[in-house]
């Protein structure tokens, strides 16, 4: 049975098959560390250490966030970025949601590339080590098995040149096979039997 499932990654095979399982047991574990605002503010509280030390012993390897959820819990009822940068700056302490959301992503091996046209530019999120082809599958079934070619823009080429046309003219868009390994940040463009989705 292991022999007939595809590779959807870089993953050996018996990763490939236990990912399809959803076992919990299998993923990767961040601890969220819950403190009040006044112990997250300053970075101390009693447990940590105890709590460290036990994750260092029974789960080595998994990160460990400290997070107030009481203070989250206000920033997300404030109606602006302003009166949450304020609120912030006045605390001497900034939201943990950025470090745990870009934790979680390394964690399970996950990255983005993009898609865009004049209407929309759409971010998709995709494993570590998917090809063109199947990140296109990603968008749409039909897209990963009549693939033909992707056309690659990085992001930091982007803001560079600052448009689409000045990034070709400056030979900076790439056309990259059914062998292109996804990065992170891509803006890419799918070139299918039926005609090009953006």
């Amino acid at each position: 049975m292991v022999a007939e499932l595809p590779m959807k990654s870089g993953l050996p095979r018996e990763v490939e098959v236990i990912n399809t399982m959803f076992l919990l047991t299998a993923k990767p574990v961040i601890y969220l560390i819950n403190l009040s605002e006044k112990d997250y503010v300053r970075k101390k509280n009693k447990h940590l250490l105890k709590i460290k030390e036990w994750v260092d012993a029974h789960s080595p390897g998994d990160a460990i966030i400290p997070v107030s959820v009481s203070m989250e819990e206000k920033l997300a009822g404030m109606e602006s970025d302003a009166e949450r940068d304020a609120y912030c700056k006045e605390l001497g302490a900034q939201s943990a949601l950025p470090k745990i959301i870009t934790t979680m992503r390394q964690k399970l091996d996950l990255i983005s590339f993009f898609t865009c046209g004049p209407d929309e530019v759409r971010e998709w999120t995709i494993r570590r080590f998917y090809t063109a082809p199947q990140a296109a599958g990603t968008i749409h079934g039909d897209l990963e098995r009549t693939f033909i070619l992707a056309q690659v823009m990085k992001y930091d080429d982007l803001i560079e040149y600052g448009d689409e046309a000045s990034v070709k003219a400056a030979g900076k868009l790439m056309s990259k096979g059914k062998d292109y390994i996804v990065e992170d940040g891509d803006i890419i463009y799918v070139k299918a039997a039926e005609g090009k989705a953006r």
